[in-house]
């Protein structure tokens, strides 16, 4: 039995399936990591890759990348948490309200659940109402409210949701609007039905990898703000990834609140919401005790160490010409795999922007999550596995590129890619 043998054996018996969260491999492809630096894992038998999963991805500069170490190194002798406010979380905060259209103050918490959670109890607080509208398709993390109607294999005629776990009350359902994303008349025509019961409107701009059709959100925002019901952003994906201002910069279209995680914190278990501040007054505890309040609070928000990471994370991404590179490199590695599956005669559309991006296995323009059922699954399936035994690891439905990877990275994942793609055709024949 080799090292990570052992180690997959302990982990099945200690952790249900053997896996953390919903994440696997494949059979008999499970690894461990042992070590990660820049774009590369090495798992505990030795053997390299090149990650393109980066911790889904927090890691937009790589793994163990020098300035980030080398700031929370410093920040170690000075204390690790203290549930206080502490220079580094205000440093945070104050660049988060530099760089973000919508933010004017901002609340942390320890994860993007958590974040879009408290974004949307803060918007039904300051509404003074219960329903939410979101997505068909969209994630918004794994709270009770975020997991309806992300992946329903029959969906529901609209605004039905759909439960996606088990352990979700089912009176739930009732509270949670589904509309289809990058259809804005059906979404007009919701929101001016059900506009006085929503309390907020979430969506991902840019969801999961369905690039926004020219237009939507722009109306999206016009008709909520007619309605005076608060937008929401989940930019947990897209924030500091698309441009330094978020989707919203990128897009040029500013919500009424945003939640933000991954990028932020530099690998740290950090997340925050910022908006408005007639908006986010309902989180000062100067207010408890009275109907406006809302609690929040947690034993790690505003940490010093994953405050730390994030503000040097943050001061990379800075760096004149940060952004072009991650664009051109992500730009680069999306068309060598969009031609590579030309080249294989694959139905297949490679789907989103260049710093996020996936391969869908079907001949249908991908503009909602209704067009992605269309898409052969078990193709996804081996295309991964391939890329894996090649040494390419990549997340279920996304490839995350980093600022760590070099040309000789994306030249070895392409003619991964080629050689996957090949696989797919033989054993899909």
């Amino acid at each position: 039995m080799t090292p990570q043998d052992d180690l997959i054996t302990r982990a099945a018996r200690v952790l249900p399936g053997g896996v953390l969260g919903s994440h696997r491999s494949g059979p008999g492809l499970e690894f461990v990591v042992k070590d990660a630096r820049g774009s590369h894992l090495w798992d505990a038998d030795g053997r390299r890759y090149i990650d393109y999963l980066l911790g889904s991805g927090p890691m937009v500069l790589g793994h163990a990348h020098p300035a980030v170490v080398e700031a929370v190194q410093r920040q170690l002798p000075h204390g690790t948490t203290f549930m206080l406010l502490n220079e580094p979380i205000i440093a945070l905060a104050e660049e988060i309200v530099r760089a973000v259209p919508a933010a004017e103050q901002v609340r942390f918490m320890s994860s993007g659940s958590e974040a879009t959670f408290f974004a949307l109890r803060v918007a039904r607080a300051f509404r003074r109402r219960d329903k939410i509208m979101k997505f068909e398709g969209g994630f918004h993390g794994t709270h009770d409210y975020a997991l309806m109607s992300v992946s329903p294999r029959s969906p529901k005629a609209f605004p039905a949701a759909m439960a996606d776990s088990a352990g979700i009350p089912h009176a739930l359902g009732d509270e949670v609007l589904v509309a289809p994303y990058n259809d804005l008349a059906t979404t007009e025509a919701l929101i001016a039905t059900h506009h006085n019961d929503l309390a907020a409107v979430i969506v991902e701009p840019y969801q999961r990898v369905i690039v926004p059709q020219p237009g939507f959100l722009k109306g999206l925002r016009a008709v909520t703000q007619r309605y005076g019901v608060p937008l929401v952003f989940d930019e947990i994906v897209t924030g500091f990834r698309l441009a330094y201002g978020g989707a919203q910069e990128y897009y040029g279209v500013v919500p009424d609140v945003a939640a933000f995680g991954k990028v932020l914190a530099g690998g740290f278990p950090l997340a925050a919401v910022a908006g408005r501040a007639d908006i986010m007054k309902h989180f000062d505890a100067a207010l408890e005790g009275s109907p406006d309040y809302v609690w929040q609070a947690g034993t790690l928000n505003g940490n010093p160490i994953a405050a730390t990471a994030g503000l040097a994370t943050l001061g990379e991404l800075r760096k004149p010409g940060a952004y072009q590179r991650l664009f051109a490199t992500g730009a680069r590695l999306r068309d060598g795999l969009a031609a590579a599956a030309r080249k294989h005669g694959m139905p297949a559309q490679v789907s989103g922007e260049p710093p996020v991006f996936d391969i869908i296995f079907t001949d249908r323009p991908v503009v909602d999550y209704r067009a992605t059922l269309t898409a052969d699954r078990r193709r996804i399936v081996i295309f991964n596995e391939e890329c894996l035994k090649r040494g390419v690891v990549k997340a279920v439905n996304k490839i995350y590129v980093s600022l760590a990877h070099t040309d000789t990275d994306i030249d070895e994942t392409l003619g991964v890619f080629d050689a996957a793609l090949a696989a797919v055709a033989a054993r899909t024949a």
